[in-house]
């Protein structure tokens, strides 16, 4: 056996301190999960009253990108663990705040200073560990982003802030009069405005998946790598609507697609689960991007697998031992806000409830847009097309009304 890990009591001197960066839906479901094993967790977020605010110890409001702020923060709480669950963050005093031995950063500094920024993370994975990738280039002006695609990319192709989230800034071009309004929407997108954006050509896929890989010690005490089921997913303006998982593929792919994550995350390090996502077409696999947490098409295992995503990256930073076993096929929906409000109701959850094998997770965000996820729908059955269908209606059902 390896050595063995002790977890202390929540509100107490012996106990094991979580502070997570971000606690939006997914942080709020690892800060869940965190306290089912009597960790103590400190949520932070930018706006009050945030998800993962309404069910820890212990909730701060601050700009995560003032490193003297959270350097501040960080040596009040002196957490064991940082958990990053966004990229808008200074990484330039997360790095401080290891280095000076007061926490560590999950899963690395590194990963995170590389996986917060589309730039950084796309050298690695192309020129460093020569991984295939849609061809792609980065453009500092409106002019070297139109340059880039008449030399090299072409059209179709994607226009990417190199910092941002669920799709914000991103579109997809056809033609050179499109160049101007997509080099200004990415512009507007980016959590942390770069001044830089990267232009993706576009590959002749049959689908997308998100491969959820998980860094865990094993029961000797080694670091080992375990993939979840693939997760097929459809989205709209790079967000996703709709997961599902497993994703059927051919051996050789699902091969490639492993070996792909696995390099990736050998080369960010440390423990946890990360997010990567793969273009898929026959047997050949395309690395797309990686995040080095709980990915939002990994919702799906909430109904899916034994333990879901957040459970898997709560184990695996503490250094317990994980198991990503599928249980059932199943598939996810978003519910949108529909209407931007301060007050937002839902109806229709009895009939939605009503399907069987149903599920769903109301978020409580405080405030509603239009396009904002403020819900995920759940569902299982014997086959995937039949769970997605069960899925969609679940989420239709659902009426969400502003105040």
């Amino acid at each position: 056996m390896g050595k063995s890990v002790t977890l202390g009591t929540p509100l107490s001197p012996s106990a094991t301190k979580v502070m997570l960066l971000g606690s939006g839906e997914l942080g709020k479901e690892v800060i869940i999960a965190l306290q089912r094993l009597g960790v103590e967790v400190i949520a932070v977020d930018r706006y009050e009253n945030a998800p993962g605010h309404q069910v820890a110890h212990r909730a701060y409001t601050i700009d995560m990108t003032d490193g003297e702020a959270l350097k501040a923060l960080v040596e009040k709480e002196r957490p064991h663990l940082i958990v990053p669950e966004i990229e808008a963050l200074n990484t330039d005093a997360l790095a401080e705040i290891e280095q000076a031995g007061v926490s560590k950063v999950i899963p690395t500094v590194k990963a995170v200073q590389l996986t917060m920024n589309r730039e950084g993370i796309r050298c690695l994975a192309a020129e460093t560990l020569k991984l295939p990738t849609s061809p792609y280039a980065f453009a500092r002006s409106e002019a070297e982003l139109a340059a880039s695609i008449d030399a090299d990319i072409g059209y179709p192709c994607f226009i990417k802030p190199t910092m941002s989230s669920s799709g914000k800034g991103q579109s997809r071009i056809t033609q050179a009069s499109e160049v101007k309004a997509a080099w200004d929407y990415a512009a507007s997108g980016g959590r942390v405005d770069q001044g830089v954006v990267i232009v993706e050509g576009q590959i002749d896929f049959d689908f997308e998946i998100t491969l959820l890989t998980v860094r865990a010690n094993n029961t000797a005490g080694e670091v080992q790598t375990y993939y979840c089921d693939p997760i097929g997913h459809r989205q709209e303006r790079g967000d996703y609507v709709e997961s599902w998982q497993p994703q059927a593929m051919t051996a050789a792919a699902l091969e490639a697609a492993q070996q792909v994550a696995k390099s990736i995350t050998d080369a960010l390090g440390g423990l946890g689960l990360f997010g990567v996502e793969l273009f898929v077409k026959g047997d050949q696999v395309w690395f797309s991007e990686v995040s080095p947490r709980p990915h939002d098409t990994g919702m799906v295992t909430m109904c899916s697998q034994r333990f879901n995503e957040f459970e898997l990256h709560a184990r695996a930073i503490l250094g317990l031992p994980v198991d990503v076993v599928l249980t059932k096929p199943g598939a996810s929906a978003v519910i949108y806000g529909s209407v931007d409000s301060k007050s937002l109701s839902y109806a229709g959850i009895e009939a939605a409830l009503a399907i069987p094998d149903s599920d769903l997770r109301l978020f409580g965000k405080p405030e509603a847009f239009v396009r904002r996820r403020m819900g995920v729908a759940l569902a299982t059955a014997d086959d995937v097309t039949e769970a997605r269908v069960k899925a969609t209606k679940v989420a239709s059902l659902v009426k969400t009304q502003g105040k």
